[in-house]
């Protein structure tokens, strides 16, 4: 069931009841740190356990199909039939896995496995974001935010979950998120371009908003629910209430992907600095201190380069960054400084385009999950060690990965 809500005129409008239970195509954050949080988390994981989703799973997409991995050895447990190219998202709930299609974001159970006949409908499905209990959907055709209880596919007996729709304003590629508190914080923009981004209080009135976010794009949630958002110039937080904008020194310093933890303020972006750069390929990290209002920028040692899809956050709340050497660097967010390197997969070029499969790298835990599109495998890495623990192959070139195990 659907509640179709406004939020932005003052107080909740409901609009509509609907279901959103549709037929599948034939064949992309942490919580909070607060008490009811961590109550929600435990509820969640409960949950999981009870809908017997507690094996590790992964899934990994690939042209025209998708495999779901046993996360210990590798192993393709079930292949789907998909679209040319899916993203993958994890719900958050220990089992299940968001595949973007045309019509919008399918279920696919990790558990049974089988790629369900549930679709949260959406004309352009894009952002999936995971914060306190909730699981939020962002539609880039119409901008609306659809909300559902992460927990909640769990215990819908095979069907669609209850949420809540609220409407976009113009249409565009963003992301939305709600707070422990019901504060819900979208981007702002249009087929133009994107500026910035607005606040809601829990009955749908806007408490602030801030357009000093040239092309906003992405988000993170550190701890003390600070969140950001990537800028062509910087970057933007929205913590304690308020916005803050920290400029980057570059004219064109562009974040575009967070990497945070939930146990540290600290925040890790991607970087470039050149808007005529070829490829997708990185050289540089934007390091964000919220409490200390300082953006600052690392250049990596030469021959190590990265696309947003090859950064993490780790054990000891350190980054992780698979380069093109083929290794995982491990990095201080507070100084960036490198303390050691792995040799994971062979050196690899960049893609032409974003979309095309070039190594991809997950955590769960200790484990870094590894794509290496070359020899079509994945790979699981002790990151701890460095050593790899478990290798498997997939049907075709694996492009995203998702862990569904919370």
């Amino acid at each position: 069931m659907t509640t179709r809500i406004t939020r932005g005129a003052g107080a909740l409008a409901m609009l509509a009841t609907a279901s959103l239970l549709a037929t599948a195509c034939g064949g992309g954050s942490g919580t909070g740190d607060s008490a009811e949080s961590q109550d929600s988390a435990t509820t969640t994981a409960t949950a999981a356990a009870d809908a017997g989703a507690t094996e590790n799973r992964l899934a990994v997409a690939y042209e025209n199909g998708i495999a779901v991995l046993d996360g210990d050895t590798l192993e393709v447990v079930e292949e789907f039939e998909s679209e040319e190219f899916t993203r993958l998202n994890a719900v958050g709930d220990g089992r299940n896995v968001l595949v973007t299609m045309s019509d919008g974001f399918q279920v696919l159970d990790t558990a049974e496995p089988a790629l369900t006949d549930l679709v949260f409908e959406a004309e352009t499905p894009a952002h999936v974001v995971r914060h306190d209990g909730k699981t939020v959907l962002y539609d880039d055709g119409t901008s609306d935010t659809t909300i559902f209880a992460t927990s909640a596919l769990l215990d819908g007996g095979g069907q669609l979950p209850e949420t809540e729709t609220v409407p976009g304003d113009r249409a565009h590629h963003g992301v939305s998120i709600v707070l422990s508190d019901g504060t819900f914080l979208t981007t702002i923009g249009d087929d133009a371009g994107r500026s910035g981004v607005r606040a809601m209080n829990a009955d749908g009135t806007e408490m602030s908003r801030n357009e000093e976010c040239p092309g906003v794009h992405g988000e993170g949630t550190a701890a003390d629910e600070t969140v950001v958002f990537g800028c062509e110039d910087g970057a933007l937080l929205f913590h304690d209430g308020e916005f803050e904008k920290l400029t980057a020194a570059d004219d064109y310093g562009r974040m575009g992907n967070a990497y945070v933890s939930e146990t540290s303020p600290l925040i890790v972006g991607d970087y470039k600095d050149d808007p005529d750069a070829e490829g997708v390929l990185l050289d540089q990290v934007a390091l964000i201190d919220p409490a200390a209002g300082t953006h600052e920028v690392v250049d990596l040692p030469e021959g190590v380069e990265y696309t947003w899809r090859g950064v993490a956050r780790g054990p000891g709340d350190l980054a992780y960054i698979l380069a093109t050497d083929g290794s995982i660097h491990v990095m201080d967010p507070a100084t960036g400084e490198i303390s050691e390197s792995h040799e994971v997969i062979e050196q690899w070029e960049g893609p032409a385009e974003w979309q095309n499969p070039h190594p991809a790298m997950t955590v769960r835990g200790d484990i870094a999950y590894v794509t290496e599109p070359a020899t079509r495998s994945v790979h699981a890495v002790d990151l701890r060690t460095g050593e790899v623990v478990a290798s498997g192959q997939i049907p075709g070139e694996p492009n995203e990965i998702a862990v569904a195990l919370g």
